[in-house]
């Protein structure tokens, strides 16, 4: 095996940043794949920050301190996310061999990866907006994934098939498999 390892493209993925900057974005089904897998994996999250918000707050009933559970959460996933992006992938993202760097092929820094948090809740605003105006948790359901699938596919109008959210941090997503042993 070579030193460095080959796309399906020719394009170098190792960790060197001059490799980076010119690695391929990931296709939409994989990214979308990701995606997915990475929402499965913050039910682990919620379930553990839940019962750390529940038990340090004596919340008895899972509707008292709705509000404040919310906002905890949006402040955990912040945290998870940040770390893990600053160090160049979610667990997800590894197994998908996604890694999300600068423009220029770099890691991103914790602040850059804050901006990028902050930037992707627009997959949710309009739901979030719908149901705070009293759409129907059904009508909401329908809507986010209508949404979800229309801001996917809106990537394929960005130059590097990126995510608008990502373009708008200064940060990508792009193909990486590391080395092997």
């Amino acid at each position: 095996m070579s030193a460095t390892s080959q796309s399906s493209t020719g394009t170098s993925t190792h960790e060197s940043p001059q490799s980076l900057a010119h690695a391929p974005a990931p296709g939409l089904w994989r990214r979308m794949a990701c995606w997915l897998y990475e929402g499965m994996l913050m039910f682990g999250v919620v379930f553990i920050a839940g019962y750390l918000f529940g038990t340090l707050s004596q919340t008895r009933n899972a509707m008292d301190n709705r509000h404040a559970l919310q906002a905890f959460l949006f402040v955990i996933f912040a945290i998870y996310f940040a770390w893990f992006w600053a160090k160049g992938q979610t667990l997800a993202q590894k197994t998908w061999h996604i890694r999300v760097v600068d423009t220029n092929g770099m890691p991103i820094s914790q602040a850059r990866a804050l901006l990028r948090y902050t930037l992707s809740w627009v997959w949710f605003l309009p739901p979030l907006a719908a149901y705070s105006l009293g759409v129907r948790a059904v009508e909401v359901l329908v809507l986010t994934l209508g949404w979800v699938a229309i801001w996917a596919i809106l990537s394929r109008l960005h130059p590097r098939q990126q995510f608008w959210h990502d373009a708008w941090a200064g940060t990508r997503l792009v193909h990486w498999e590391p080395l092997r042993k």
